[in-house]
């Protein structure tokens, strides 16, 4: 890709200042890609939000905030080239506004990468004549090796925090584990809390049974900071009224103290791989992975067993120490 040196003393400096530094001020961020989807970031007293509905992965706005306040740039676009970049960028760059307060103080468009994998190519917008500049630039973060434009999320289910739940046990009041398959039924269980060192556990048919408190004060802190691994909702229509008229393989009910109920549903996700290949073993179904419901039903995730699996014991689990 032909390039100018950064140093051309023509190129003015505001054509190519894309970087924020005061990021503390910034209370809005808008992307937007060419497809319509957009995330409307707002700070709040309680951190950031994406389109006055969900609170923001504080990972993900760390990331936003570092390109925002580092970015800088490589070299400009020559000038042979950049009718080919301006034509590619018309089609799929991705629009960003920065607000401090009411005021707009940076726009502008992020495109594709570089071949090198080191910036993407970024064409500044000029807010006093809300015109864009001529020229485009590669753009980079010093000292980092990667693409810029991942950080910079259109979709506002990518900025969802992934939070399911986080109790800790003096808000928990029951748990409420039923499988639901006749081979695994039996393994069902409840736990009621009468306070963060008294407990009664029940098996299948409501019998109380023994457990060992350093067995069960473990499995209480399964409750804690859970996260799923990615959102599903309204990605595959099809897939959700399938999973809707199916069985969950394990239903899990967490009530508090309040008395507010949360039901989380499990279903088994179809194995797409091959025979193992250190045990030779054909998975009936993902070993790794499954679906998961929650709020109220109105969401879909993938989760890990090596997350949720801990929720997923028998009555025998509480007999013994957890070993370590």
């Amino acid at each position: 890709m032909p390039i100018i040196s950064c140093t051309d003393k023509r190129l003015p400096e505001h054509e190519r200042d894309f970087a924020f530094k005061d990021t503390s001020a910034i209370t809005q961020i808008r992307i937007t890609d060419k497809n319509g989807a957009c995330s409307n970031l707002q700070r709040t007293a309680k951190g950031w939000i994406v389109n006055n509905l969900y609170t923001c992965r504080s990972e993900a706005i760390l990331n936003l905030m570092e390109v925002i306040k580092r970015i800088d740039v490589k070299s400009p676009v020559s000038s042979e080239t950049a009718p080919t970049i301006l034509k590619s960028m018309s089609t799929s760059a991705l629009k960003v506004e920065l607000l401090c307060a009411s005021k707009t103080v940076r726009v502008f468009y992020v495109g594709f990468e570089t071949e090198d994998g080191e910036g993407n190519y970024m064409l500044l917008e000029n807010t006093a004549k809300g015109s864009n500049f001529e020229k485009p630039f590669i753009c980079f973060i010093p000292g980092f090796k990667g693409y810029l434009r991942p950080r910079y999320i259109a979709d506002p289910q990518e900025w969802r925090d992934r939070l399911v739940i986080n109790y800790s046990p003096e808000i928990l009041k029951s748990i409420k584990v039923q499988y639901t398959d006749a081979v695994s039924a039996d393994s069902s269980f409840d736990i009621e809390l009468h306070s963060t060192t008294q407990f009664t556990l029940r098996n299948a048919k409501g019998k109380s049974l023994a457990y060992n408190n350093e067995a069960m004060r473990q499995y209480l802190k399964y409750f804690m900071n859970i996260n799923y691994e990615r959102l599903i909702t309204s990605k595959n229509i099809k897939r959700e009224d399938s999973l809707k008229h199916s069985k969950p393989f394990v239903e899990v009910r967490v009530t508090d103290k309040a008395q507010q109920c949360k039901t989380f549903l499990f279903y088994r996700a179809p194995f797409t791989g091959k025979v193992n290949p250190e045990m030779g073993i054909q998975y009936t179904y993902d070993p790794d992975r499954c679906y998961l419901n929650f709020e109220d039903g109105k969401e879909w995730a993938i989760v890990q067993y090596f997350v949720f699996g801990k929720w997923m014991v028998s009555p025998l689990y509480f007999l013994h120490p957890v070993q370590n």
